[in-house]
């Protein structure tokens, strides 16, 4: 059965390859690369600041619903004890995460604020 699948997947495969659509005039790729790359004329500072500002949010989000899901468990564990404790530490955990990721935010952009400060003239 398996090596019929891996047989099956295989032929798929190699149609899939065959059939894909090939620019001729473009053997090398390059203007399919100058059509969808597109560069940023930013400063790095700021682009660093973007993707950490990212990073700290998606990274918030997750805080969020570990609390969210901490207090969701304490609501539906219908005075069970043990259950109580775990959503407890679940909450507790979350919390302490959310004030690391503030904290964090906070001393990213005053880093950032005094460097930039600092390194640009007027």
């Amino acid at each position: 059965m398996i090596k019929n699948l891996s047989k099956i997947l295989l032929i798929f495969t190699f149609l899939f390859i065959l059939t894909t659509p090939v620019l001729a005039q473009d053997i090398l790729g390059i203007n399919i690369i100058d059509r969808e790359v597109v560069l940023s004329n930013d400063d790095p500072r700021t682009v660093s600041v973007k993707i950490i500002n990212i990073v700290l949010s998606f990274l918030g989000l997750i805080a969020l619903v570990v609390v969210l899901f901490g207090g969701f468990k304490w609501m539906t564990s219908g005075g069970n004890q043990e259950q109580v404790g775990q959503a407890k530490k679940i909450l507790i955990a979350g919390l302490i995460g959310l004030v690391i990721i503030l904290l964090s935010w906070g001393i990213t952009n005053y880093v950032i604020t005094q460097v930039t400060d600092i390194t640009t003239w007027p």
